[in-house]
């Protein structure tokens, strides 16, 4: 009995052990939002986007108070193409700021698909990426040169 006793004691300390591992570590990486944001603009899409006329946080409804510093673009409307490179305060935030992206995106791709179907395939593709402080949105042409340029920027 004691045998038994012993080995359940050591199966629960090795189980709960592994159960503290702490999660995944979020990817140290340091981005000129502005840079990122200009290479992907004149990288990987065809149509020329304007730097938004109103605050990104209105668009992609995050706190303000979160955010350090963006670079956000969009189509004048014809397309669906736009990048959005945001980096937060805190990295804690970097997860709730790609998840608000993600909302972005299922709604656009809601209201393009009603009338622009091959737009809509586009926001289907859309990348979105974290590492770090930083948040990013590319809905774009040339999804896989897009892939290699954050690949080159650490996401």
């Amino acid at each position: 009995m004691k045998k038994i006793t012993a080995m359940l004691c050591t199966v629960l300390m090795a189980v709960s052990l592994t159960a503290c591992g702490g999660g995944e570590k979020k990817k140290e990486v340091t981005v000129d939002v502005e840079k990122l944001a200009e290479e992907l603009l004149t990288t990987v899409t065809t149509d020329t986007l304007a730097k938004m006329s109103v605050d990104p946080s209105t668009v992609y409804f995050y706190e303000a108070d979160d955010v350090a510093k963006v670079a956000a673009y969009a189509s004048s409307g014809t397309t669906a193409c736009e990048v959005a490179v945001i980096e937060s305060k805190d990295a804690s935030k970097t997860g709730e700021i790609a998840k608000l992206l993600q909302d972005r995106v299922e709604n656009q791709e809601t209201l393009y698909s009603s009338y622009n179907a091959e737009e809509a395939a586009k926001l289907k593709d859309a990348i979105i990426k974290e590492a770090g402080s930083y948040s990013v949105l590319c809905v774009c042409d040339d999804t896989d040169q897009a892939e290699k340029i954050l690949k080159e920027y650490g996401f």
